[in-house]
């Protein structure tokens, strides 16, 4: 096998174990072992060709050989890497975590093969160098979710569900129409080839349209104001797991989207485009805050926080300059990180006291300290308190914003962290503090550290990423040289073999 056809790996091994998994529904030990062991040799092939990217530059591999605007191209550069490896790490903890979570009915009914399929889907929307197949991606991370957000058919999750399909269906019909606009104008679908031929026609306002109509299909899925209405009802209905792994992957790869065509085509009209995207960015984080501090349901709050990442992340990318997307991509894997870790504790101390609102819960600190210190990190990293997670992104993005002359957009962001704080605080005040609450029903000493541990190796993942931040620099450095200059791209995809 050719070096290039590697990056394929990463999609091709969840692919081929999520068919695998299709059969033997019923014994749980083949499918539990075959989802674990799928992921983690995905991961050792993320974190490889991770390493490949890193010292010998942009990996490219084009189906049947065809030159490289006629067929199907592939390109794994550092901001797709950075991202696979990511997405299956967190994958295989939330598989880890599952076992104690997500009821065996469940399991017996095709979960680990909708896991690996949207796997496949979000680390092909990830990888590839076709704006169309972006699309087809789409379709097969959004085919897998529809399985498991009806996992279990309660009334809550067949109600989140029908918005959350009825959202996703006008989206993904936008999308190709917009596809279609763009290819009438470009007559290409490779997306360096399109960079190219939209510098050559020097983007006429058509163009600006069609970057608009893309801020608006990748805006449903990323949940940027005002189209962020769909995702908490819809996800507050998922099984935790679930929850996890959509919150964690699926508005990311929407952002994703944005920042790959925001950084490398539509890059001619600046003071249009990303001054649109940086207000929305604004009014998203805006939106996020109020919904964080207007809910008592955990759930709702930490949803409404990937609703405010979304809107930081966004801001990064439309300041266009180098030390505010190396910002952004800081901040994206970190968000990716920390957010399953929350959902994960979150899930926790819904499984000891039974309910999600705060008001029924109180005083966890006296059974369970290892758990209210572990949550206590995780509300510091998401806040970005030095030297956690959250702090190197915020402060390059908002170092970013003060170079590209956004002054106050920047000091609001810094003060959104505030907010933020306070509504993850306030779950640690009313579930861990206080007197003691009733709970329902025991808690499975088993089952508690089935989900406890690999939330806590989480947890200190996260921890480390924050205080290691100069040895992922590196890596971040590559990202964001790549993303604020798209020659680097293009002339890596162009060349020939």
């Amino acid at each position: 096998m050719r070096m290039n056809n590697f990056l394929l790996l990463p999609i091709i091994i969840p692919f081929f174990f999520g068919m695998i998994l299709m059969f033997g529904q019923k014994n749980l030990k083949y499918q539990r072992s075959f989802a674990l062991l799928g992921i983690g040799l995905a991961l050792i092939s993320a974190i490889s060709l991770l390493s490949k990217v890193k010292n010998d530059g942009i990996q490219k591999v084009t189906f049947g050989d065809w030159p490289v605007p006629y067929g199907i191209t592939m390109v794994s550069d550092m901001v797709s890497a950075l991202l696979v490896t990511t997405t299956l790490l967190i994958a295989l903890f939330v598989v880890w975590y599952g076992f104690g979570s997500i009821t065996k009915e469940r399991e017996r009914f095709f979960y680990y093969p909708g896991v690996m399929f949207i796997l496949t889907g979000v680390n092909g929307a990830f990888t590839t160098g076709d704006i169309f197949n972006l699309f087809v991606f789409f379709e097969v991370l959004l085919m897998a979710s529809y399985l498991l957000i009806v996992l279990g058919g309660e009334k809550g999750q067949l109600k989140g569900s029908i918005k959350y399909i009825l959202i996703n269906v006008i989206s993904s019909a936008l999308f190709v129409i917009t596809v279609a606009f763009l290819y009438s104008v470009v007559g290409t679908l490779n997306m360096a080839d399109i960079a190219v031929k939209i510098a050559d026609i020097n983007q006429p306002g058509i163009v600006t349209v069609i970057a608009v109509l893309f801020l608006m299909v990748f805006g449903l899925k990323a949940a940027i104001f005002p189209l962020y209405f769909w995702l908490p009802t819809s996800y507050a209905a998922a099984p935790i797991p679930v929850l996890t792994l959509f919150g964690a992957l699926l508005t990311k790869v929407g952002i994703y989207a944005i920042t790959r065509t925001y950084t490398l085509f539509f890059v001619h009209d600046l003071s249009y485009t990303h001054d649109l995207l940086m207000a929305l960015a604004v009014a998203t984080i805006i939106a996020g805050c109020i919904g964080a501090l207007a809910y008592h349901d955990v759930k709702l709050i930490i949803i409404y926080n990937i609703v405010i990442a979304v809107g930081v992340i966004l801001f990064g990318v439309s300041q266009m300059n180098e030390i505010a997307l190396k910002g952004a991509m800081f901040y994206l894997i970190h968000d990716m990180l920390i957010k399953a870790a929350l959902f994960m504790l979150i899930g926790i101390v819904i499984y000891i006291t039974g309910t999600s609102d705060l008001r029924k819960m109180g005083g966890l600190m006296n059974k369970y300290p290892a758990l209210g210190w572990c949550y206590l990190i995780a509300a510091f990293g998401l806040a970005g308190i030095p030297p956690l997670s959250g702090f190197v992104g915020k402060l390059l993005i908002v170092q970013g914003g003060f170079e590209a002359g956004s002054k106050w957009s920047s000091i609001f962001i810094l003060a959104s962290s505030l907010l933020v704080l306070l509504s993850v605080i306030r779950i640690f005040l009313y579930a861990f503090w206080g007197e003691e609450k009733e709970t329902t029903g025991t808690v499975d000493k088993k089952v508690y550290y089935t989900l406890f541990v690999p939330t806590v190796l989480l947890v200190l993942i996260t921890v480390a990423y924050g205080v290691g931040s100069e040895w992922i620099t590196p890596f971040m450095d590559d990202a964001a040289k790549l993303l604020s200059d798209p020659s680097i791209y293009i002339d890596a995809v162009m060349k020939e073999d």
